[in-house]
């Protein structure tokens, strides 16, 4: 070592670091500042304590090393930010560190409606609780007015047992509590109420809307019973002088019609009544029993109603005098006809399709009317339930006891072919009636 005096003072020499000591710290700082980093914090720290570490050595870092670290950070920035994006996370970094763009967006302050729109959401709001409340008193109001009808029909009619039930719902006994009137107390289940024809004419103080019928107080309505209305309207007085029985008031309490029907009395039906006689009837009182019923179905026609059921179990026959009288009930299945209707949909009971209805799906009122007043009359004189199949494939013949008159008539009523079947206005002509 040599020292160099100036103005009576010496200057000692820097001291070089050995050799071995020079490369232990550059590789205590490269391995400080390029070491993988656990946390942004950790980055931080380890640059600063490197920093340090260079100037307790007494060294300087170059410009090199200087730009060197600056492109390190760099790359540690720009890495660590992949990593973000590509985990899929909004807010979170690798261990927890949040990035400034995502600090950012979640600090932003939620943007405020417009006015418009706003006001727009309070009317809608609104609108929804006022039609909430104009639901629930329309709701009290239906079932203030089901009681108050309920009441009505409670207070005017007596209903005892029950008279039989079917698919169409149930009859009961009853009687109207001012005069003790028998009355038959229909209830028919809404589901089994058929709505679904069209209305080409108009009864008296009805209207029709859509598909349904209404009455004049704006009360929707069955078909049956405006075909029934529309039977009462044609006759001055209905009332135990027509053959279909008299509708006399209905009830609509939503999930059930309740329909109030003339009873008359005594009677039976037609069912009932062959059983009691042996299985079957003598032909002349059949004669007398299909007499009335062309009568009746003569008249349904002439009123445009198709009555798509007619069967013994449809038919009263009143036994209170000597002669017995034929009365036609059960008009669930029945609807208002045209001249040149066709159907396609089968109403009534399967067992007694009329044969062109198996050969092409569709009927007539006129020709299948009489199909099934030959069925009543073929069940009346034999001891034996009718089957168009069977009839059809000759496995149920017509006796060969009867009388010539009488055996024409209930073939002629069977003709196969619909055409050739005549007509319900030639039937009363027939030389059986005469």
């Amino acid at each position: 070592m040599t020292r160099s005096v100036k103005d009576g003072r010496t200057k000692a020499t820097k001291r070089k670091a050995s050799p071995d000591q020079q490369l232990t710290n550059k590789r205590t700082r490269v391995s400080e500042v390029a070491g993988p980093s656990t946390s942004c914090q950790d980055e931080v720290r380890t640059v600063k304590r490197g920093k340090r570490k260079v100037t307790e050595d007494g060294e300087a870092p170059s410009r090199k090393a200087k730009r060197r670290r600056g492109l390190l950070d760099v790359g540690l920035n720009q890495e660590s930010a992949s990593s973000s994006v590509e985990s899929g996370s909004s807010s979170n970094n690798v261990d927890g560190c949040t990035s400034d763009g995502d600090i950012r967006r979640g600090n932003r302050k939620r943007k405020a409606l417009p006015a418009e729109e706003t006001s727009s959401r309070k009317r809608t709001k609104k609108t929804e609780t006022i039609k909430d409340e104009i639901d629930a008193q329309r709701a009290i109001k239906l079932k203030l007015c089901l009681c108050f009808i309920l009441a009505e029909f409670e207070e005017k009619y007596e209903e005892k047992s029950q008279l039989c039930k079917g698919s169409c719902g149930s009859v009961f006994t009853g009687c109207r509590r001012a005069d003790h009137l028998p009355v038959a107390i229909k209830h028919i289940p809404k589901d089994k109420v058929f709505c679904k024809h069209k209305l080409w004419f108009s009864l008296p103080n009805t209207f029709f809307v859509a598909v349904m019928f209404q009455d004049k107080n704006g009360r929707q309505i069955s078909v049956e019973v405006a075909v029934m209305l529309k039977l009462e309207s044609s006759t001055a007085s209905s009332v135990g002088h027509s053959a279909p029985v008299s509708l006399l008031d209905w009830y609509d309490l939503q999930q059930e019609l309740i329909l109030v029907l003339e009873r008359p009395m005594p009677a039976e039906d037609l069912a009932h009544y062959i059983e009691e006689h042996g299985g079957f009837l003598q032909e002349d009182e059949a004669k007398i029993i299909i007499q009335q019923l062309v009568d009746a179905a003569v008249h349904l026609k002439q009123n445009s109603i198709f009555h798509r059921d007619i069967k013994v179990e449809n038919i009263l026959i009143e036994t209170g005098s000597d002669v017995p009288r034929l009365r036609l009930i059960d008009f669930g299945m029945s609807c208002i006809n045209k001249k040149t209707s066709k159907y396609r949909t089968f109403y009534g009971t399967s067992a007694h399709v009329p044969p062109e209805w198996l050969n092409s799906c569709t009927y007539s009122a006129g020709p299948t009317t009489v199909w099934q007043v030959g069925v009543v009359l073929f069940e009346m004189l034999h001891n034996k339930d009718f089957r168009s199949t069977n009839f059809i494939r000759k496995r149920l013949k017509i006796s060969s006891t009867l009388s010539q008159d009488c055996l024409d008539f209930l073939e002629q009523c069977l003709i196969k072919v619909p055409k050739q079947r005549p007509t319900l206005e030639q039937l009363p002509n027939h030389t059986w009636f005469t």
